[in-house]
């Protein structure tokens, strides 16, 4: 099984996760944006954007798929994936390797989004970079906001202003996890 949280940059995915995964052991955490900071080390992203790297959604599906085979054990993704195509891409995948895939979308609202992310400091020793990877990430709220439509119509949406405590209670007893 996956549980794919999804969700605009500063949703709360990874704070989410890391509930989950407290209370949740067996699982394993899985955040594809390793693959990502992988491939940026070995080819050019001409986009900026490793999403649009083919090879990295081949890759992030293959590793998810992967761990659940390997290892047997549910799998929790903290992954912003809003393009349409991607999503059917990845999700596609896992689907026709006979993986159960929960997802979640985390709805915020863009206020708290700007201020959770101006409350985040991304590279500490250098103020000027972490200024860049703050504008990049409030230039995605709109898009991420927008594509909240068009996202596959199994995807649930939580309200990503609850505490991470009732979000994971939540998940939980919708992957039907008594935990």
């Amino acid at each position: 099984m996956i549980v794919w949280v999804n969700g605009a940059f500063g949703s709360g995915k990874t704070t989410l996760v890391d509930e989950l995964r407290a209370r949740w052991p067996e699982a394993l955490v899985f955040d594809p944006e390793m693959v990502g900071f992988v491939l940026r080390q070995i080819v050019d992203v001409p986009t900026g954007d490793f999403q649009d790297l083919r090879l990295w959604r081949r890759q992030v599906a293959d590793l998810a798929i992967g761990l659940v085979e390997e290892y047997d054990r549910p799998v929790l993704v903290p992954m912003t994936l809003v393009d349409p195509g991607y999503v059917g891409e990845i999700f596609g995948a896992l689907k026709d390797a006979g993986i159960e895939v929960h997802h979640f979308f985390l709805k915020v609202s863009r206020q708290v989004l700007e201020e959770r992310i101006d409350g985040r400091s991304f590279t500490p020793d250098d103020p000027a970079q972490d200024e860049r990877v703050r504008r990049w990430c409030k230039d995605r709220i709109a898009p991420c906001v927008a594509a909240a439509d068009r996202l596959p119509g199994d995807t649930v949406f939580l309200d990503g202003e609850s505490t991470p405590r009732q979000l994971a209670d939540q998940v939980l007893s919708l992957v039907r996890v008594g935990v």
